[in-house]
């Protein structure tokens, strides 16, 4: 049995969807079909998701939010006359005026319900047509599946019950069709994953019925070893580990949502990253441990928006707790931290800017000041974190020298260096303004021959 799962672009519109239902039909262990929201048909088109979040926000600051309702109408309604399936439309509607119409006394719960119309009728949508060409399709509701979430609007994450109760799809005649991003709360109201999610509803999908493999279909041919809008024609990556997607995407690897390899790698389900546009295409295989290695880094990815809190006390390596007391009082503050490389006398915390707010910066300083009683601390901001990955690095001598000697040669300075215990990760801490161009100079030296 396999989980296939679709984004927005592979069902932006009625021949979008043709090709999900071909690509479906073509293999009879693609039981479990799971879809997100239709996506944008052209550069400048909104997302449905966006116009559904425009038509919450609307009722939402007193407007009639008519206007909004009608262009989500229209974009079902221009699908399923084209796809022969009007009748579908009847039950559409219905829902979202219902929606629209929902009490707003907290609006991130009627937030949540309106942006969970998008995946929920497209489902709706989808098994209506697959029917209509002599196909048995269900749609499946997640609330009467048992797919149960935390009561987090917006940022929900999965209970374990959710995977007893979805076991039972893998008996379940014909196709199931699953509306992706959204489940319900224990109390019963609807909750949506951060955006992106119906990657993790696939994948929490692929571990209840013990798929063979979680099929993730989007609009590229694979993942590349570097963001494609920094190099031209970068190199396809065949092959990947958990882990090694896992350390990517943290620095900006954008192919999957981060959370949504979790249940497939606890069940040790490969997943299958494919293009809707080009099926023919080998696509890359997300496994546990890789059998080929093209190359001796997998892949290069940069995000912006760190800073450091850095900090020396003489002696400090002598004095017992002292490191547990920082974080302590960073924890304090409900400030992560992401990176902390240490020398005898010094350490540096590596945390996102945007959880370390300028108020929570100065108490943080003033206890570690005034407890610890350190001799210099400082924080310094607008770094970038650039990372190179690949398993094949643990077993290579010098690799962390040929890249911190490009970045040297490049003129960039490096603020930190940092190679994780598995040492399939070296991460280069930089200025902001040389996040991408670091990225390129790095990708040069690994992948340009």
């Amino acid at each position: 049995m396999k989980v296939s799962k679709f984004g927005g672009t592979s069902l932006a519109d009625a021949s979008q969807i043709r090709k999900v239902c071909d690509i479906l039909l073509s293999d009879p262990e693609r039981r479990i079909l799971v879809v997100s929201a239709p996506g944008k048909r052209f550069k400048t088109d909104i997302k449905v998701t966006d116009l559904l979040i425009f038509m919450a926000g609307a009722k939402l600051a007193g407007f009639s939010g008519e206007k909004e309702l009608d262009s989500v109408i229209l974009r079902y309604e221009e699908i399923a006359i084209e796809l022969s399936v009007e009748n579908v439309m009847e039950s559409i509607k219905e829902n979202l005026k219902a929606l629209v119409c929902a009490d707003r006394t907290s609006p991130e719960k009627y937030m949540d319900a309106i942006k969970a119309a998008g995946e929920d009728n497209c489902a709706r949508l989808v098994a209506a047509y697959l029917n209509s060409i002599g196909h048995r399709a269900t749609y499946c509701d997640p609330k009467e599946a048992g797919l149960v979430l935390t009561s987090d609007f917006g940022q929900a994450h999965v209970l374990p019950e959710s995977y007893v109760n979805l076991a039972s799809l893998e008996a379940m005649k014909g196709i199931c069709v699953f509306p992706g991003f959204f489940g319900y709360s224990p109390e019963g109201d609807v909750v949506t994953f951060s955006r992106g999610g119906s990657d993790i509803t696939g994948a929490i999908l692929a571990a209840a019925v013990n798929a063979s493999v979680y099929e993730n279909w989007t609009d590229v041919d694979s993942v590349f070893a570097v963001n494609p809008a920094l190099v031209k024609n970068p190199f396809p990556v065949r092959e990947i580990t958990y882990d090694e997607m896992r350390e990517l995407a943290y620095a900006g690897f954008s192919v999957l949502h981060e959370e949504a390899l979790y249940p497939a790698y606890l069940k040790g389900i490969p997943v299958h990253i494919r293009n809707t546009n080009n099926p023919s295409s080998e696509g890359t295989m997300i496994v546990c441990k890789r059998k080929n290695y093209d190359s001796l880094v997998t892949g290069i990815a940069g995000q912006k928006g760190f800073c450091t809190l850095n900090m020396s006390k003489y002696l400090m390596n002598r004095e017992v707790g002292f490191v547990m007391k920082v974080l302590q009082i960073i924890s304090d503050e409900g400030v992560s931290i992401e990176h902390m490389p240490s020398g005898i006398d010094t350490i540096s915390i590596v945390m996102r800017s945007e959880e370390f707010a300028a108020e929570k910066e100065r108490r943080i300083i003033e206890r570690i000041s005034l407890e610890l009683q350190v001799d210099e601390i400082a924080v310094k901001r607008d770094l970038a974190i650039v990372m190179i990955v690949g398993e094949a690095m643990a077993k290579t001598v010098g690799t962390t020298a040929r890249a911190a000697g490009a970045l040297s040669k490049a003129g960039i300075n490096l603020e930190i260096i940092n190679q994780g215990a598995s040492e399939i990760s070296v991460m280069f801490g930089i200025r902001e303004e040389y996040c991408n161009y670091a990225v390129r100079e790095l990708y040069k030296e690994f992948f340009v021959k």
